[in-house]
């Protein structure tokens, strides 16, 4: 089989899993109307899948997909690629572990965002998936890869895989873009219940040597193997 060959079953292989993928969002309730995306890297190229801009997700199919390269140029599609093509292709570009971003405005999360606050390690499934607190990133504009260099900064060092941009909403990352579609989930699911907490008074801590149990448990023994 010729490189090409190889190269374009790739990319048909993730047209049709970022397509399928889309429909998780508006399933667990993570986003409105048309916005929010997933994007998926190409293994092995400098080339990634994502959703075209505006269009509804019942109309999202594996042919209106949109294929970019790392700079988020158009490579292969009939449509305009996310906003937020440039801010993801950035962390590709400097994340080449992850291999799938998504980008949601969940309610829960989009308000701890708005009030520029991260949401803390209180709960056992945000040490498990998240490591500890999951952290706030800086305003930034859309539309260029200024949202991408506030990820890349903010999750450096981080082992969460979501971040709460400020003022804006939730971007998760993972080795695929199932990966990061969990993490959303889990991300809002977590914003709602420690904000619930706080209405019934001030949440308990867990302690660091307690989270650090909890994730290596979860990462590297739970499931199946």
């Amino acid at each position: 089989m010729s490189v090409v060959t190889d190269v374009e079953q790739s990319i048909r292989n993730l047209r049709r899993e970022v397509a399928v993928l889309h429909a998780e969002l508006p399933r667990y309730g993570l986003v409105v109307w048309t916005a929010g995306n997933v994007s998926a890297r190409v293994p092995g190229h400098e080339l990634l899948v994502i959703k075209p801009s505006g269009v509804s997700y019942d109309d999202l199919t594996p042919e209106n997909m949109v294929v970019c390269d790392l700079e988020g140029r158009v490579v292969e599609g009939d449509h305009a690629p996310s906003s937020d093509t440039e801010a993801q292709a950035y962390v590709y570009r400097h994340l080449p572990e992850v291999g799938g971003v998504v980008h949601t405005h969940s309610p829960y999360a989009v308000a701890w965002a708005a009030r520029g606050e991260p949401i803390p390690c209180v709960t056992t499934m945000c040490a498990d998936e998240f490591g500890g607190e999951i952290p706030v990133g800086p305003f930034a504009i859309i539309g260029d890869d200024s949202i991408g260099r506030g990820i890349v900064e903010t999750l450096r060092g981080s082992r969460s895989p979501a971040v709460l941009m400020q003022n804006h909403g939730v971007f998760t990352v993972g080795p695929t873009a199932k990966s990061a579609v969990k993490a959303a989930v889990m991300c809002e699911d977590v914003a709602r219940s420690v904000h619930l907490s706080r209405q019934l008074g001030q949440p308990i801590p867990i302690e660091q040597s307690s989270v650090d149990a909890l994730y290596d448990r979860y990462q590297n023994v739970y499931g199946q193997r």
